[in-house]
This record gives structure tokens, C-alpha cells and sequence, in this order.
């Protein structure tokens, strides 16, 4: 299918989930650019296509990319990742996720980007809910800055899509693992238990593993991006799989890909205030933009073992 080349800026394009987008919008034949200050980035994710600018997304010469570019669509991915480090320190939270995220917008209504599509998230928004697959209609109440700052984007887009005609979706995503995570990022329990086993370390378990989170791989949420490109309403979408996997379950999907070593799960204290559980429903998505996962989690999880066995 022949696609109309677009102009399109990818923020954060050298971190895990945005550089493998960047690599499926240029593989449809568009031009893209990257905003990356490689604070959590990898050069290495880079794709050599790509125009590559590291620039903090705070920066006064975004506007100047924006003014040169005439960007068709931005998709922003930017962010401090780290939700304990929010928590720790919530003013440069906020800065990099707010602030930076508001400087993307400004330009974007500025110089009439088409279209913004945003990686939210889902666990983070609605926490331990009542209900479980969680709806995007369920009252998000985070209780970290993360979390807060991920909303307080969300409701600055719905005042310049009102006010400025900005076009968006929002994607709030699940636990999304695979090839390129940061092993260095609380969240990525895939990618820290296989580093620790190639490493020859012994992966820890936090309090009984019971908790459970909705692991989605990376390949699909590309997707959803791309499919969220091609619809045009507003809309508002989880992307994850419907289905709950505690963490012990992931240790043993994990340890059956390496049959030569004995591992045996080790369970150290538990998080306090860690989630205990998160599946967000996918029936919007599927309805409205035709999307649903398409890689099932030990397939996923073998995939990233070989990624990680290659590039560790």
C-alpha cells in the first residue's frame, strides 16, 4: 500500500518503545526527525535514516526544528520514565514531563502540526482499580507525579484540540517489554530479570510475585501508534492485552528460555505501595482503530532474550 510521505518528529526517538516506531514510519517511506537529550536514550537506537537532533525537549530550539521542518505529525514519547525518581523528585518530574511536554505542544499549535499522538499510560493513570480489565472511562486518579504529569498532559491536550483545533489520540499503554528496554528502568521487570541471568546474577523477586501487570510487546504498541495515525476523531485508547501475568509467572517464562542454568526463584521484600494489579480493557481500541495485540507473551519474551543475548 502506497502511503503519502509525511513530515513527521519523534520525541524521544532514541529511547525503547519510540525508536522502534521511528524504524516503522521510516520503513512506510516517511521523512523523520528525533528530539533526544540520550539521558535515558541510546545512540545505538538511532536509526541512521533518521534526522537526529539531542535536544532537551525544555529547549527554546525546538521552536526553531518546528519553524524549519513544517511538521505534518508529532509523536511524543519524551519523558523522565522513572516512576520512583518521580516520587523522589517531583519538580524535575514535572519539569521534563509537563514543561517539556507543554513546549512540544506550543510549537505544535504554533506551526500547525496535524496531528500530536501521545504515550500515555494506563497502570499509572487508574492504579488498583475497581475494575478489572480497567475501561479508558474509569476516573484517573494517579498517585504518583508520573502519573500525574501523564494526566496533566492529557487535559492540556483536550484544551488545544477545544481552543487551538489540535488534532490527538492518546494512547495509555500497559506494561510494555521487549527488544531495546532500558534494564536500568524500574519498570522493565523483563529486561532486568534477563540481564540479571546473563549477567549470572540472581533475579529478585519483590514480597510473593503475586502482582500482577498487563504485558504488552513492544511491536504491537508500534502499531497502535501507527494505527492511531491513520484514524482521524479524538479518541482516548488503552493498548495492552486484556491479560494478567503476575511476576513469578515471568521469572518461569523467562528461565525456560535458558534450560542450562539452574535458577530458582528468590523473593526479596516488597515494594511499599507497589500496584498490586493492573489489565487494562482493549475493547475501544479494537472497535474503534481495528488493533489488537498480536504476539503472545512467551513468543515476546523469547524474542527479547534473543535480542538481549545478541546485545548484551
Amino acid at each position: 500500500m502506497y502511503l503519502e510521505q509525511k513530515k513527521i518528529l519523534v520525541t524521544g526517538g532514541a529511547g525503547f518503545i519510540a525508536s522502534h516506531l521511528t524504524d516503522a514510519l521510516i520503513e512506510q517511506g516517511h521523512e523523520v526527525s528525533i528530539i533526544d537529550n540520550l539521558s535515558t536514550g541510546q545512540k545505538q537506537n538511532i536509526n541512521p535514516k533518521a534526522n537526529f537532533f539531542e535536544l532537551d525537549i525544555q529547549d527554546e530550539q525546538v521552536g526553531d526544528l518546528f519553524k524549519e521542518n513544517n511538521f505534518d505529525y508529532v509523536f511524543h514519547s519524551a519523558a523522565q520514565i522513572n516512576l520512583r525518581n518521580s516520587v523522589e523528585n517531583p519538580i524535575f518530574d514535572a519539569q521534563s514531563n509537563i514543561l517539556g511536554g507543554l513546549n512540544i505542544l506550543e510549537n505544535c499549535k504554533k506551526y500547525k502540526v496535524k496531528k500530536f499522538i501521545f504515550s500515555s499510560t494506563g497502570g499509572a493513570l487508574y492504579g488498583d482499580a475497581d475494575i478489572i480489565p480497567t475501561p479508558e472511562t474509569y476516573l484517573a486518579k494517579p498517585i504518583s507525579p508520573y502519573g500525574v504529569a501523564k494526566l496533566t498532559i492529557e487535559n492540556y491536550l483536550h484544551y488545544y484540540q477545544k481552543i487551538h483545533g489540535l488534532n490527538y489520540t492518546i494512547l495509555r499503554y500497559a506494561n510494555v517489554y521487549g527488544p531495546r528496554q532500558n534494564s536500568l528502568a524500574e519498570a522493565g521487570v523483563v529486561s532486568i530479570f534477563i540481564t540479571k541471568i546473563l549477567n549470572n546474577q540472581q533475579p529478585v523477586i519483590n514480597g510473593e510475585g503475586t502482582q500482577t501487570r498487563d504485558y504488552v510487546y513492544v511491536a504491537d504498541v508500534v502499531r497502535a501508534n501507527l494505527a492511531a495515525m491513520a484514524h482521524e476523531p479524538v479518541g482516548i485508547y488503552n493498548v495492552a492485552t486484556e491479560k494478567q501475568t503476575d511476576v513469578n509467572q515471568i521469572f518461569k517464562l523467562i528461565t525456560a528460555n535458558f534450560p542450562d542454568k539452574q535458577l530458582e526463584e528468590k523473593h526479596g521484600p516488597a515494594m511499599l505501595g507497589e500496584q498490586k494489579t493492573s489489565c487494562l480493557a482493549i475493547g475501544k481500541i479494537k472497535k474503534e482503530l481495528g488493533w489488537q495485540p498480536e504476539v503472545e507473551l512467551a513468543d515476546g519474551i523469547k524474542r527479547t532474550v534473543e535480542w538481549f543475548r545478541g546485545n548484551n
